[in-house]
């Protein structure tokens, strides 16, 4: 069993991007701390764990078994590129009905963001005035991370959860390879540093966990591991993993355990949010792209199985298209091919708010990296896997993709935490069965 110190006093999440993610979890929290609504989708809110053997019947729920922090002890602070307040940027993203946003609207009334750090070349969709300057990306930097210690005042400790729109594509340079040179970039405005990536140095600097909800590269650089090491801060992402790609890591695993062959899989995306138009530039649409595209590689492991993998062709579109709104569509299309090679499809079409999706899961994961500081786990968190569509992970090994997996792997991690037996799946009285 770990030391897991208890969650005293209130739990700031800090929030880059106040649009329709954001505004819906806020939302949403503040209903549930009224108690207007059930948590619908979140895992550290409804989800059971077994533990034991099977006849042992003990099933508690996830938040009742390990040392979360109480939905009732949270408090949201903002950063964005427009000010307003949050039940403004919500009536604006229109996700939520106006009756719901009613019932909530004192206190997102109360809520305004803080000024960002935004540079329109790294979201060229998009272009804000509520904008931090400073001769260079450290002092941009130091200004974030004075906004953390303001919002401090009355929290026992704080998360930092990026939900500010993708960023345009970066591969790894020089820049990120270490801490040192990472900061010598910050102070002569390198351009391969991101405006995300000032904000994960900035709350690490502060003892901050970090996780990145957007696919570009954040935090998974070697600087950023580095400086997550000796400060002794977990970070997590990346890329929240909501609509299609969720199918897609439900589906697969179940074909590739069927053995069952596949030529092609065939996916578009069909959405009218500020998400929608922020990849409409083909720069961010690249990082989401690569984000999305990973996925079948590791699950499918084409090496491993040339004859019914090694030939697919996978492609991934995502359209913009404002009627949609936060409804965002997607279309999945796959030839697949079983005994004596005879052919066969499967088609999918998954409608559904984005937002809804999302705002749960950036909930599970802020109390999830704040259970993960309180028990001593530095660095990256591979157990939440089950969150995203590329995980991150050690560079020894390949990311998991498997959602049963990802699954499995974070509950036995939650078991371990507390000193349980792992389970395993091989199903007799000598082994425990989830």
């Amino acid at each position: 069993m770990i030391s897991i110190k208890q969650p005293e006093g209130k739990l700031g999440i800090l929030l880059p991007g106040m649009g329709a993610v954001t505004t819906t979890l806020i939302a949403g929290v503040e209903m549930l701390k009224k108690g207007l609504t059930v948590p619908y989708g979140s895992v550290t809110q409804m989800q059971t764990i077994r533990l034991g053997r099977r006849d042992d019947k003990k099933y508690p729920i996830i938040k009742d078994f390990v040392p979360l922090a109480k939905v009732d002890e949270i408090e949201f602070f903002t950063w964005d590129i427009t000010d307003e307040t949050a039940y403004d940027a919500a009536k604006n993203a229109k996700v939520l009905s106006e009756a719901d946003l009613d019932k909530v609207k004192p206190e997102l009334e109360k809520i305004r963001p803080m000024k960002a750090v935004f540079d329109q070349k790294h979201v060229k969709r998009l272009s804000g005035t509520h904008v931090k300057t400073g001769e260079n990306k450290m002092e941009l930097a130091e200004q974030i991370r004075q906004d953390i210690r303001r919002c401090s005042e009355g929290l026992s400790r704080m998360v930092m959860v990026w939900c500010a729109s993708t960023e345009v594509h970066r591969e790894i340079k020089e820049v990120h390879s270490s801490l040192e040179k990472f900061e010598q970039g910050l102070r002569e405005n390198n351009e391969d540093i991101l405006p995300s990536m000032v904000y994960a140095y900035a709350a690490i600097q502060e003892g901050v966990p970090f996780v990145n909800g957007s696919p570009q590269l954040t935090v998974d650089i070697p600087a950023l591991i580095e400086l997550a090491k000796a400060k002794n801060v977990p970070i997590a992402g990346k890329d929240l993993k909501t609509g299609q790609t969720m199918i897609k890591t439900i589906i697969a695993p179940g074909i590739k355990s069927r053995m069952l062959g596949m030529k092609g899989w065939f996916s578009t995306n069909i959405l009218g949010n500020r998400d929608g138009e922020v990849l409409d530039d083909p720069e961010s649409l690249k990082s989401k792209i690569v984000s999305k595209a990973s996925v079948l590689d590791h699950i499918l492991q084409k090496e491993m199985y040339p004859q019914l993998y090694k030939d697919l062709h996978h492609r991934v579109n995502i359209n913009y298209y404002p009627p949609k709104g936060d409804d965002k569509e997607g279309w999945d299309h796959i030839d697949l091919f079983g005994w004596l090679g005879y052919p066969m499809q499967l088609k999918i079409n998954f409608l559904c708010k984005d937002s809804i999706l999302a705002a749960p899961i950036v909930l599970d994961l802020a109390l999830f990296i704040d259970l993960a500081q309180r028990a001593g786990m530095i660095g990256i968190q591979e157990w939440l896997s089950f969150y995203f569509k590329s995980p991150m992970c050690s560079e020894k090994v390949y990311p998991e993709h498997d959602l049963f997996i990802q699954h499995k792997k974070l509950k036995n991690t939650l078991r371990h935490m507390m000193g349980e037996d792992l389970i395993t799946h091989l199903g007799n009285e000598y082994y425990r069965e989830e």
